[in-house]
């Protein structure tokens, strides 16, 4: 069965799409099976990992609301072993439509209980709202992956978020976790982000990652060409800190034997 991990900060602009594609696409390499949902009205990780969402005729939308079986249109990506479950703009009018539907932070769940015996993890790349898409993922997930941009106001709005976390835990979903902080958008030449990454590591300690994801050029640029950025530059610096990520993750989670010094650094 299947571990699942959302990815959810209610502030956008901070890498979460950026780290879901990339993530899975380095967990797959790493011969774990992914399936990555896209639960963002605005598809980014479906087109970032190489699909038209004009051509997508089925998403999860249709799964939410019509019921129907994720299994029938769930598409493989050019990464092997990583799956995709894409959106459609038409999920923007999923949360009124879901609005009056019994047990509605439950859809979600209901859904990747068809599929989840199939994968050993699967990703939710949540879209930058506190709304009942993300309250879904929420209550679906075993664990939340927080990015946080190491900038100005980057603590700034963490506070609500692990307050629907800890509302969620209190009457959805008691087994939810934290699975970690990640630093992203990290320059070791400013002031500024070096005082992000301190003020986090006090208030979170353990919790954050060892590794920190920083500005990379290659990473702003594989989304355009609809690749991971492990497709677009292996080399890069982003390929080579997503794979520590997922490294990480694994070992956190007791999948891998590997030690701190075979980490790729």
């Amino acid at each position: 069965m299947a571990k699942v991990i959302a990815l959810a900060n209610q502030k956008g602009g901070v890498g979460k799409t950026t780290t879901a594609i990339n993530l899975a696409a380095s967990m797959a390499v790493l011969e774990q099976r992914i399936l990555l949902i896209d639960a963002d009205p605005q598809a980014n990780a479906t087109s970032g990992i190489g699909f038209d969402i004009r051509a997508i005729k089925t998403s999860i939308y249709e799964c939410l609301i019509d019921h129907v079986d994720p299994n029938g249109i769930i598409l493989n990506t050019d990464v092997e072993n990583l799956d995709l479950l894409p959106s459609h703009i038409d999920l923007v009018g999923a949360e009124i439509e879901m609005t009056n539907l019994p047990g509605r932070e439950q859809i979600l769940k209901k859904v990747i209980a068809k599929i989840e015996d199939k994968y050993d993890f699967i990703l939710i790349d949540c879209s930058p709202s506190l709304g009942l898409i993300t309250l879904n993922a929420l209550t679906s997930a075993d664990s939340v992956l927080i990015p946080v941009q190491c900038e100005y106001f980057a603590l700034e709005g963490l506070g609500k978020l692990l307050n629907t976390i800890k509302i969620v835990q209190s009457r959805l979903n008691p087994a939810l976790e934290i699975e970690g902080f990640l630093l992203t958008m990290y320059d070791a030449r400013l002031r500024l982000s070096n005082q992000v990454v301190d003020e986090v590591k006090k208030h979170f300690q353990q919790m954050v990652f060892e590794t920190i994801i920083p500005r990379n050029i290659k990473l702003s640029e594989a989304p355009s060409f609809g690749k991971p950025v492990l497709l677009y530059d292996i080399n890069s610096t982003g390929a080579v800190n997503y794979l520590n990520l997922g490294r990480e993750i694994l070992q956190r989670n007791r999948k891998t034997r590997l030690s701190d010094a075979e980490k790729i650094i």
